[in-house]
C-alpha cells in the first residue's frame, strides 16, 4: 500500500485516490482507513471508488432478486446503497426496511431503500399517498416543518428576470458584485436570443446609503435597480436583510398561504408597478460570508434551493428521465430555460453541474446560486447604458433589530494576494519541517519586487505546529482556492502542493505556474507549466540562490537537468 489515508483531510483524499485503480490497494486503504481514524465520509469516498473497478458485473449477496441473502447488520450504509441498486421489486425493498426497522433502525439506512423506491416507483405512488399535514404528519412536534415534497409555494407561477444581490462593505460595492453583474448580462442577453424573451438583469441594493451605487450598477449590466435605505441597516443583519430581499421578490406582498391553491398568474403576490411576475426567476448572490448566510435564507424562506459556491452558469433546455422529477419510470421529460451551476465537487476529481428543477408536485423558483468571488470578469461600464431606479418601500419592524452593536473595530483589510506579481504557495509536503518550509516561502518571495505568501487549505485546516515567527503566513486569510482568494499572478510557485480542483480554481489563471513536488503523478503535474520532480527541501533554496545570483533556468530543471 502507497498511500496512507490517515494523512489527509476528506477533500484531499479524492485527488490522492484518482490514481490508484488496483481494487485489492484500495481495500488494503479502506482496511487502514478503518483501522485508524475511522471516518464514514473516508470510508464512502474509498468504497466508491472501489466500485467504480469492481463494475457492473460482480455479484450482489443474495438469490437472483439480489436481497434474500443480505445481512443488513452487517453492512455499512454504503454497502446497502450499492446492493440495492440491482433491486427493482418495491415489495423486496420494502421488506429490507421492514428488516432494518427490526433489526438496528438506521435512519440512513431507511432513507438509502427509500430513495431506491421513490426511483424505481416514481410519482405514480407518490401521487397515490395520502398527503397529510406537517401537524398530522409529525404530532409529535411543537413546531413540525413543513413536508417539502408536498409544498407548492405558488400554483402557476410567472416567473421572469435575474435578479443579483450587489454587496456592499463599508459603504462600497465589492467587485464580485460588479462580476456577477456581468456574467448576469451576458447570460440574459444569450437568453433573450435563445427564447425570443424580453427579461432583464435587477440589481437588488440594501443598506444605510445604497442608492449612490444605482448608476454603477446600471452601467455594468443592471436594467433595474431596486434599493432599500434604512440607516439601521449599515451592517449586515440576517432578519431585516432577509425579510427586505423576500418582500422585493415577492412584489411586495404577504408569503402565499395555504397548499395547491389555483391561482392567477401576476395577481397574487400583488405585483410591483415596475414588473407583471410573482418571483424572479433566477437569483445571484456573492459566495462571500454574508452572501452565503443570505443566500440560504432568502431562497429558504422563498422556498427553493441553492447551490453554493459556483464558478460556472450557463442556461439551457435539458431532458432527464429520473422518475422523482418525470412523474415516472420509462418517461423522459424536458426542463426548459434551467440555470446549470458549476462548481468543483467535494470529492477534488471533477466539476459538479447542480439543477434546480421541479418535480411533479412542486415548482423550484427561483433558481439560486452563489458565486464565488473572481469566478468572473468585471465587464467595462457603459455610461450610456440606461435603467431603473426603483426605490423599496417596506416598513421595518423593530423586532427585526434585537440586537444591537454598540461598537466595533474595522480591520485594515487583511491579506490580499490579487495584486501581487508573484505569489509562493505551500502545500502539505512541508510536513518534515512545516516552520523551515514557510521560511523557504517567505524567502523566495523576498527576492521578488512584488511577491506575497499563500497556502492550501491542508496547511489552513492541517494539525502542523509553527513557530511564531511565521505563523502569520498560514492563517485563512492566504488561503488559495475555491474557498479562498482566486489569483491571477505573472508567477505561480506551488511547493508541496497536490493540485486538487478546488485548488486549481484559485490560480489556474496565472501567467506562469510552476510546481515542486516529489510525486510525479500528482495532479497539478497536469496543470503546472513547469513541473520539477524534487523535495521542496532541496529545490526551493537552490531557486532562491540561483534568482539572487540571476542564474535560472527553470525549464531545465522541469526537464530533469540541473538548478544552474
Amino acid at each position: 500500500m502507497t498511500l496512507d489515508p490517515g494523512e489527509y483531510d476528506v477533500s484531499e483524499l479524492g485527488p490522492e485516490l484518482a490514481d490508484v485503480a488496483d481494487v485489492e490497494e484500495l481495500r488494503e486503504i479502506l482496511d487502514t482507513e478503518k483501522a485508524g481514524k475511522d471516518r464514514t465520509a473516508a470510508k464512502t469516498l474509498i468504497e466508491s471508488r472501489i466500485e467504480k473497478f469492481e463494475g457492473d458485473d460482480e455479484e450482489e449477496p443474495g438469490d437472483e432478486n439480489g436481497d434474500a441473502g443480505l445481512d443488513l447488520a452487517e453492512m455499512s450504509a454504503a454497502d446497502v446503497g450499492n446492493a440495492v441498486r440491482k433491486i427493482d421489486d418495491v415489495e423486496r425493498l420494502r421488506e429490507l426496511i421492514e428488516r432494518e426497522e427490526a433489526g438496528d433502525n438506521r435512519d440512513s439506512v431507511k432513507r438509502l431503500v427509500e430513495n431506491r423506491i421513490d426511483s424505481v416507483a416514481g410519482s405514480e405512488e407518490s401521487d397515490e399517498r395520502e398527503q397529510l399535514s406537517p401537524e398530522e404528519k409529525h404530532p409529535e412536534l411543537d413546531h413540525p416543518t413543513a413536508d417539502k415534497q408536498y409544498v407548492k409555494a405558488l400554483d402557476n407561477g410567472a416567473y421572469r428576470d435575474m435578479w443579483v444581490y450587489c454587496e456592499t462593505q463599508a459603504g462600497e460595492l465589492i467587485d464580485v458584485s460588479l462580476e456577477m453583474l456581468g456574467k448576469a448580462r451576458e447570460l440574459m442577453d444569450e437568453y433573450n436570443r435563445q427564447y425570443d424573451a424580453a427579461e432583464r438583469v435587477v440589481a437588488v441594493l440594501i443598506g444605510d446609503d445604497v442608492a449612490g451605487h444605482a448608476d454603477t450598477c446600471i452601467e455594468h449590466g443592471a436594467d433595474v435597480v431596486v434599493y432599500h435605505e434604512d440607516d439601521r441597516l449599515e451592517r449586515f443583519r440576517h432578519k431585516p436583510y432577509t425579510e427586505i430581499f423576500c418582500d422585493m421578490a415577492r412584489g411586495g406582498a404577504e408569503p402565499p398561504m395555504g397548499v395547491g391553491e389555483e391561482r392567477t398568474p401576476g395577481t397574487d403576490p400583488d405585483p410591483a408597478d415596475w414588473r407583471d411576475y410573482d418571483e424572479p426567476r433566477y437569483t445571484l448572490f456573492p459566495a462571500t460570508n454574508n452572501g452565503r448566510d443570505l443566500s440560504a435564507l432568502v431562497q429558504g424562506e422563498l422556498d427553493s434551493g441553492l447551490a453554493s459556491d459556483c464558478s460556472g452558469l450557463y442556461i439551457t433546455d435539458v431532458t432527464v428521465s429520473n422518475p422523482v422529477k418525470t412523474g415516472g419510470s420509462g418517461n423522459n421529460r424536458e426542463f426548459r430555460r434551467v440555470l446549470h451551476m458549476k462548481r468543483p465537487d467535494f470529492s477534488g476529481f471533477e466539476y459538479s453541474t447542480i439543477l434546480c428543477l421541479d418535480n411533479p408536485t412542486r415548482e423550484f423558483h427561483p433558481q439560486g446560486a452563489s458565486v464565488i468571488p473572481g469566478s468572473f470578469d468585471v465587464p467595462d461600464p457603459d455610461p450610456e447604458r440606461e435603467g431603473a431606479v426603483i426605490e423599496h418601500d417596506l416598513e421595518l419592524e423593530d423586532e427585526w433589530f434585537r440586537a444591537e452593536v454598540i461598537d466595533f473595530d474595522r480591520l485594515d483589510g487583511g491579506v490580499d494576494l490579487t495584486g501581487n506579481d508573484v505569489v509562493v504557495c505551500m502545500g502539505r509536503g512541508i510536513s518534515a519541517d512545516p516552520t523551515r518550509g514557510m521560511e523557504l516561502a517567505v524567502e523566495l518571495a523576498d527576492r521578488f519586487e512584488s511577491a506575497d505568501v499563500g497556502v492550501t487549505r491542508g496547511i489552513v485546516t492541517g494539525s502542523f505546529n509553527f513557530d511564531g515567527h511565521v505563523e502569520q503566513y498560514t492563517a485563512e486569510e492566504r488561503q488559495i482556492g475555491e474557498t479562498g482568494q482566486e489569483i491571477e499572478p505573472d508567477l505561480y510557485v506551488a511547493a508541496g502542493v497536490s493540485g486538487a480542483v478546488q485548488h486549481k480554481v484559485g490560480c489556474d489563471e496565472s501567467g506562469t505556474i510552476v510546481a515542486i513536488n516529489t510525486d510525479p503523478d500528482a495532479r497539478i503535474h497536469d496543470w503546472s507549466d513547469y513541473f520539477i520532480e524534487g523535495d521542496l527541501f532541496e529545490v526551493l533554496p537552490r531557486l532562491i540562490d540561483g534568482i539572487a545570483a540571476g542564474e535560472i533556468d527553470l525549464e531545465a530543471a522541469a526537464d530533469g537537468g540541473e538548478l544552474e
